[in-house]
């Protein structure tokens, strides 16, 4: 009969019910020795015929503090479990934070990007310096803001500008970028480096596929106590799944539980060539602090590229 889930009524007859049980099955039992020992003491059963009721009654609280030390015994189990998940939950999801900041940057990005970098040293060197210097400022920025748990708003998104700067000296006219920060959701907190497997999907799975390309729109809005997170690309409708695709969805998914539980959610959509993924979080404030350096040629928020 677990508290939680057991009606008021339904426990109170219970208890009682099985109290006067045991309450019954000890007065028989000290009745029974009454008798075997009447021969030796004639006055004892009497006394105990007598003290019945107080035999009875002792008997029911007696069931009643041994079921309410069970209750209680079991609400420090459930109490220990919990925080035993909760100290493993959180070890669970820092080391996902520290795997997703060792394979945040995807080995192909970085391989195009040197690949592009060198085809730019004769045919453009200035565009190829720019390039270097945004994917140094990339990989800077990664790196710092990896090693927190959570960052506001304005950060994360100054960051994904940065990838699509460099996506765009790569893909060129092929590649547009969007960015939209409502300035209430700017100092909401979002776990660090959340979007940036998002955006990478949509250039690498939507983008890198069209040959007329297209724009990657990031917008962030806020909602009262929630703040909406929409990143939406072309794609092409006829394209097979590729193996490996999804992966960073999942783990943005497995982030999101992790530190925000069912207050969160990642909603995924297709269509008329168009994907969009949509992220929902609790609007959690952080104070107010300076705004993220920005390099030269980048984009600020609520600007287009």
């Amino acid at each position: 009969m677990p508290l939680a889930t057991t009606g008021a009524g339904s426990l109170l007859v219970t208890w009682l019910a099985a109290a006067a049980v045991s309450s019954g099955l000890w007065l028989a039992l000290i009745r029974a020795a009454g008798a075997l020992l009447a021969p030796a003491w004639p006055a004892l059963e009497m006394r105990l015929d007598g003290g019945g009721g107080v035999v009875f009654g002792f008997g029911l609280l007696l069931f009643v503090l041994a079921a309410a030390l069970h209750y209680l015994m079991l609400a420090v189990e459930r109490s220990r479990e919990a925080e035993t998940r909760g100290l493993a939950l959180q070890v669970l999801a820092r080391e996902a934070e520290l795997k997703a900041l060792r394979t945040q940057i995807d080995p192909h990005f970085l391989f195009n990007s040197l690949n592009s970098i060198s085809a730019l040293t004769t045919a453009d060197p200035a565009g190829a310096r720019r390039m270097c210097l945004l994917l140094g400022e990339f990989l800077r920025l990664s790196l710092k803001l990896g090693a927190r748990d959570r960052i506001p708003l304005a950060e994360e998104l100054s960051l994904v500008e940065r990838f699509l700067d460099i996506e765009q000296v790569r893909f060129g006219d092929r590649l547009g970028a969007r960015v939209t920060l409502d300035p209430a959701a700017a100092r909401c907190e979002v776990p660090a480096l959340l979007l940036q497997p998002v955006v990478e999907n949509a250039v690498r799975h939507g983008i890198a596929e069209l040959v007329e390309g297209g724009v990657v729109a990031v917008q962030a809005d806020r909602h009262g106590d929630r703040v909406s997170l929409t990143i939406e690309n072309p794609c092409d409708a006829s394209r097979r799944g590729r193996a490996g695709a999804g992966v960073g969805l999942r783990n943005v998914r497995a982030r999101l539980s992790a530190a925000f539980g069912a207050t969160a959610r990642l909603e995924i959509a297709e269509r008329g060539g168009r994907y969009r993924v949509e992220v929902t979080l609790p609007a959690l404030e952080a104070e107010p602090e300076s705004a993220p350096a920005r390099v030269a040629g980048s984009a600020a928020p609520e600007a287009t590229s």
